[in-house]
Parts: C-alpha cells; structure tokens; sequence
C-alpha cells in the first residue's frame, strides 16, 4: 500500500453520486502556482437553486430563482474571500468567521473553535474550511472539518490539518463520503490529489467527474507565486 499515492482529482471523484461540497488545496507541478478549487452540489430544489458569483477577489452564492428559496440559512454565503495574504474557502458562513479571527490577529482553528457542524439533521452536514497563506516564502495552508460526534448531534468533533505545499501535491476535503439516507459524513485525513500545471485541465478534471444530475457550480482559482496574478474560473449549471 503507498500512503503517498496521489491521484487527479476526476479519478478520485469519478463515478460518485454524491461527494456534496468540496475544497481542493494545492501547488502546481512546476511550482509556480497556488490552486484552489470549491464546489457545490445539491439533491434538493433548494440546494440546487444557487449560483457562484465574483465580486471581486471574493466569490458569493446567490439563488439562481429567488422566488424559490426555502431556506437561505445554509444555502447562501461566501465560500471565498481574501484578507492581505490569506485567502479563505468554506462550505458555509463560517468565511466571515475565519475573516474576523485573522483580520484581529486571532487564528484560523481559534474562529473554528466557535463553530459546529450544520443543524441539518438527521445529516448533520460537517463544515469544512481551508486557508491558504502567502506571506512566508513558499505556500502554505490549513484545512479543517467540524464533524458531528455521534447520530445525534450531540456534540462536535473538530480535526486540523496544516500543510507546507509540494509541487503537483494537493488535498481534497469534502462533505460526504457518498449519497446516502442519512447522508454518510466525511470520514479521514483529507484525500492526496494530483495539482495539474494548467487551470483549464484542473477545471475540466472537476467537473466534468461531478455527477451530472447533482454538480451545481464550480469555482477554481490560480495564484502567482511570484507576482500574485490570478486566473479563475467558474461554472454554474443555472448560467
């Protein structure tokens, strides 16, 4: 068995119906970039009525038909937003939280420290988060899963994982393991996933490996490591 084996993200996604949202953290082979990836999908009208759309470094959910949301609560946030030399990615409105706690000084697992898992029983979806930090030299980035300690919420289990970048090297945290009644949580460390040199082929590995009836939208952003320029891309199904 190789611990140390990484494989694309598609072939690790392929043929799963439902891996729910997803965080991909990396380096490119040759070094030269940060990448990250967020994706959505959804079972419910409810969670399939969303969008991704820029605002500047920051990417926001919106509903694609507002007429039609039942519950914004969990559905519409900021999965992506910048703060000098982070850049945060989340499953949910826990950015806001990781955005306040970094811009006081605070700590990425102090903010998530204050945080649960989604109230969604009986799924108990876990919230999961990443960081990256660009003012050292060389990237570096945390990830995290606040997890539901038992079937019935009774608690919270909460798992860190810190990381100095390796060229080609990724980590891919997401909510669920596969569709399910209730939905089976996220289980281990974050997957190893090969980084790709070019954003389009790191773009099209994602999504076009998502199952087609439940993909939602897809958010994938390159950064310089030597000048900071950003490439991003973006896919909604409800364009």
């Amino acid at each position: 068995m190789d611990v140390y084996k990484q494989e694309p993200i598609g072939k690790i996604i392929s043929g799963n119906p439902y891996v729910g949202r997803g965080i991909v953290i990396g380096e490119t082979p040759d070094g030269k970039n940060a990448a990250v990836a967020y994706f959505i999908m959804g079972r419910s009208e409810n969670s399939r009525n969303r969008v991704f759309v820029e605002n500047g470094d920051e990417v926001i959910i919106h509903p694609f038909d507002e007429s039609k949301v039942q519950d914004p609560s969990l559905i519409i946030y900021s999965p992506i937003r910048k703060l000098g030399e982070y850049l945060i990615v989340t499953n949910g409105d826990q950015t806001d939280t990781v955005y306040d706690f970094l811009k006081d000084g605070k700590s990425f697992e102090a903010a998530l420290e204050t945080r649960e898992f989604e109230p969604d029983k009986p799924n108990f979806t876990p919230r999961i988060s990443g960081v990256l930090d660009f003012s050292s030299s060389g990237l570096a980035y945390k990830m995290n899963i606040l997890k539901s300690a038992d079937k019935d919420g009774s608690a919270c289990s909460r798992f860190n994982f810190s990381y100095k970048a390796l060229p080609g090297t990724g980590h891919f945290l997401h909510t669920y393991v596969t569709d399910g009644n209730p939905i089976p949580t996220f289980m281990g460390e974050p997957e190893r996933a090969q980084i790709p040199c070019d954003i389009d082929e790191f773009t099209n590995d994602i999504w076009n490996n998502l199952d087609t009836k439940n993909r939602i939208s897809l958010y994938v952003r390159f950064v310089s490591l030597e000048d900071g320029t950003v490439q991003n891309r973006m896919i909604n199904v409800n364009a």
